[in-house]
């Protein structure tokens, strides 16, 4: 009889310590915690450390002085938690897991380069985080997208900047600027063979001749031997799809090799500030992916604002984008009123969004406000493709180096 009153009692004070809890108000919000793994070290940390984390820090530099993301009606500031991935594709699949998983943050930014994100695509979308992917450039991107609509692309198609290329070269062959005789090479991986293999295509279309076509691998130094090549071949065009330390060598090789095709497209880097501060007035008229728009008042605020920030310039290519990427999402967050990622994810892919790059409206997960070839004129590295999108520049020709 004890036994069964103790009981009684006990199921009483556990059925009502139930009560308490339920009926307790929960405990209110007093950040937002935003993570991400990024490549401080190792080779993609050049591109991650121009395009990528500096516009993480001061989106979240000028959200925190605004006092906040208004999440109904409340004002919460961003709390930082981030990692080094250190270049490799294991540990930052195993950082996004541990800041999602232990660090419990409510929004993961994404990694940088194409390879990166591709390789994260399938973490973010099992954790159901928004994935901006901003710099991954992928023909496969309408496909991933209906796959996972978490995931947003932000820079165009492989497709749609060969098409800005192909462009803007028969635009110069037709008015006798250039012969067709093309010179290409390419790094060798997933970015450099993607864009290769679209443009390849579309340059056999176009009635473009191929003359030298060569990719290298990964982290080549030397230069030289695919450049003496290509030069051998007598092109008026040298197109490169390459990364930053390539960007640079290519260019510093071809100037000791006395290398002066009228048309010099590089690839990832050309847009940076630090490839002008270097070249200098050999920078002129050097074609490269991207541009910008320097006449847009948002494009010449965030100049100068990540200037003051950051203490340089940002590039004229990916960092306007991952800055308004960012535009996107806190509007997102913000017209939910609540931290609930699968309305985020859904208003991303719906909404439209003033941002510094203009109008953003995602159409099946891709950004279409891009430039697919931009060139250095004077002090900006201006949009010149596609040749009809407001704000567009003409080709100016290339001095001799």
């Amino acid at each position: 009889m004890r036994r069964t009153k103790l009981a009684a009692i006990g199921a009483f004070v556990a059925a009502a310590a139930m009560l308490l809890v339920a009926g307790a108000p929960a405990q209110a919000q007093d950040s937002i915690k935003i993570g991400w793994a990024i490549s401080k070290t190792g080779p993609f940390a050049a591109g991650a450390g121009v395009t990528t984390l500096p516009n993480y820090q001061v989106w979240v530099k000028d959200v925190n002085d605004a006092g906040g993301i208004n999440v109904g009606g409340k004002k919460l500031k961003i709390e930082v938690i981030e990692y080094d991935d250190r270049s490799n594709s294991e540990e930052m699949i195993k950082a996004v897991e541990r800041l999602a998983t232990q660090d419990k943050v409510d929004f993961i930014l994404p990694p940088w380069s194409t390879g990166m994100n591709l390789a994260a695509a399938p973490i973010f979308n099992k954790l159901g985080y928004p994935q901006l992917a901003v710099t991954a450039n992928t023909n496969q991107a309408l496909e991933l997208t209906k796959r996972w609509p978490n995931l947003t692309f932000w820079l165009g198609l492989p497709s749609e900047i060969v098409d800005g290329i192909v462009e803007t070269f028969a635009k110069l062959e037709k008015d006798g600027k250039i012969n067709k005789k093309i010179a290409m090479i390419a790094v060798g991986d997933q970015f450099g063979i993607e864009l290769s293999t679209a443009t390849r295509a579309g340059l056999k279309k176009a009635g473009f001749d191929l003359v030298y076509d060569k990719s290298y691998p990964f982290g080549t130094q030397d230069m030289q031997p695919v450049l003496k090549d290509a030069q051998a071949a007598n092109p008026d065009v040298l197109l490169a799809f390459s990364y930053p330390p390539d960007t640079f060598a290519i260019t510093d090789t071809s100037k000791v090799l006395g290398f002066n095709p009228k048309v010099f497209f590089v690839g990832v880097g050309t847009a940076f500030p630090m490839y002008k501060g270097k070249f200098a007035a050999g920078a002129e008229g050097i074609m490269g992916i991207g541009g910008s728009d320097a006449s847009l008042p948002g494009i010449k605020w965030y100049i100068q604002h990540h200037k003051e920030i950051i203490g340089r310039e940002p590039d004229r290519w990916a960092s306007p984008i991952t800055y308004a990427s960012l535009q996107v999402l806190q509007q997102a967050i913000e017209r939910v009123g609540k931290v609930d990622r699968a309305a985020v994810i859904k208003e991303i892919n719906t909404g439209s969004f003033d941002t510094i790059i203009g109008k953003v409206k995602l159409e099946n997960g891709l950004n279409k406000n891009i430039w697919a070839v931009g060139q250095w004129q004077g002090a900006d590295f201006f949009g010149v493709a596609p040749i009809s999108k407001q704000g567009a520049k003409p080709v100016v020709a290339k001095p001799a180096w």
